[in-house]
């Protein structure tokens, strides 16, 4: 098992490190798998997580259980839980869902989006680019940005639906380290999504976004098997 996952650092928006016991181990973890420290596969044993964390087995296993609804961690009867398995059916599962659940929210955030919110997703996509520019792929305001605009849909369940399906792709973003380099080029993409928000134009988001999301899983998919997943729509 991988060491060196224990520390807790703010997220983007300055919160700490979670109150309960079972939200720390669940935070420590979930980290350690969506960043590789703990890869597919890896045996997750209740004691030695214990020990790692220096938690008792209680809330170590109610962890466990939050990481498989999530689908980060699968449970094998008589064995215990593990680290889910990255495949290519995996990939195109994740991504035929978020497709779906995406380019919802995005119709409805762009139905009534507001200069406030405009105003808060240019200051992540600011420095999301700021980040590029200095050679550092800046994961938190890129994540800030998708879901400043989903957040606008006024859809919580749709929020809710999206950010297990968006950590758990982000294990193959970061597996897979010239994706970087892609979205680096692929900069523009995120100005022209949000253009088509501030002029209200559900109809372009979601066609901009859809295009956004398939290129992404599609260079993954390249990367794993040479094939593409998802057509691009005009």
């Amino acid at each position: 098992m991988a060491k060196g996952f224990m520390s807790k650092r703010a997220g983007p928006d300055g919160e700490m490190t979670p109150r309960t016991l079972s939200g720390r181990a669940y935070s420590s973890l979930h980290d350690a798998i969506v960043r590789g420290h703990l890869a597919p596969g890896d045996r997750l044993r209740i004691e030695d997580l214990a020990r790692t964390l220096q938690l008792s087995p209680t809330p170590i296993r109610e962890a466990l259980y939050r990481l498989e609804l999530v689908g980060l961690a699968d449970h094998e009867p008589h064995r215990g839980a593990r680290v889910t398995e990255l495949s290519s059916a995996d990939l195109h599962e994740l991504y035929e869902v978020r497709l779906v659940l995406e380019t919802m929210a995005i119709r409805k955030a762009a139905a009534v989006f507001t200069p406030d919110l405009a105003d808060e997703a240019r200051e992540h996509l600011r420095r999301y680019m700021a980040a590029q520019r200095e050679d550092d792929y800046d994961e938190s305001a890129h994540k800030d940005f998708h879901f400043t605009l989903y957040s606008a849909s006024a859809s919580r369940w749709l929020v809710r639906l999206i950010i297990p399906l968006w950590e758990s792709c982000e294990r193959y973003r970061h597996k897979w380290v010239p994706l970087k380099e892609e979205l680096r080029n692929r900069g523009d993409e995120h100005d022209a999504i949000l253009n088509a928000c501030v002029s209200r134009d559900p109809d372009k988001a979601a066609l901009l976004l859809h295009n956004h999301l398939a290129r992404t899983a599609n260079f993954i998919a390249e990367q794993m098997t040479g094939q593409t997943l998802f057509p691009l729509t005009d």
